[in-house]
């Protein structure tokens, strides 16, 4: 694939890893997080810039995006409901393809806290070299992919919380369990000589 994208004259891609601020992923398969974050050297010494995402969206939009486990190309499992650049840096929804079977292990690796990150694939338009430091600030990119993956660029490249959709009807059970109880027992109370 490397070398049809480099005969092609698209240039090599890069593979960026970013932090992952899960809040929600449900048995659906839909979560979300930030795949990249605005402001924020990674190991790479690359720092994306607000605004970088801006032209690959409005040209490609959240479905052609590609998501991939581990930036594999044989490896998609799922697609992008949503991609949006906020003040904080590139915002996205997924949904795992629940029909294959790489996404269902994926989503219980993600619901056990296993697998956590998420990692940009794409290729450099702009870009700006600090002398002084030796960072690379990205200014614009042309984004292809989107990975999860087991080890992001930025150490704290975390998911930060996972539901699972069983855990509200335990939390509704128990607590349908503690009023049946208690109601017993004011009924058994005024029952009492």
């Amino acid at each position: 694939m490397f070398d049809l994208l480099r005969r092609a004259g698209l240039g090599p891609r890069e593979v960026k890893h970013a932090p992952l601020a899960l809040s929600t992923i449900r048995t659906t398969g839909v979560f979300e997080g930030y795949a990249s974050l605005f402001g924020i050297a990674d190991l790479g010494h690359d720092i994306v810039m607000p605004g970088a995402f801006r032209q690959s969206l409005a040209r490609r939009g959240a479905q052609k995006v590609k998501l991939l486990w581990q930036h594999q190309a044989g490896e998609p499992i799922g697609s992008w409901l949503s991609l949006q650049e906020d003040a904080r840096g590139l915002h996205v929804i997924g949904k795992l393809n629940l029909h294959v079977a790489r996404a269902r292990e994926i989503l219980s690796l993600m619901r056990e806290g296993s697998v956590d990150g998420l990692s940009i694939g794409f290729r450099a338009k702009r870009v700006q070299r600090d002398p002084a430091t030796g960072l690379r600030h990205l200014l614009e990119v042309d984004l292809w992919e989107i990975s999860l993956v087991t080890f992001p660029m930025l150490p704290q490249a975390r998911v930060s919380a996972v539901k699972s959709g069983a855990q509200p009807l335990l939390q509704a059970t128990r607590l349908a369990w503690q009023r049946s109880a208690k109601d017993f027992a004011q009924k058994i109370e005024t029952l009492s000589p």
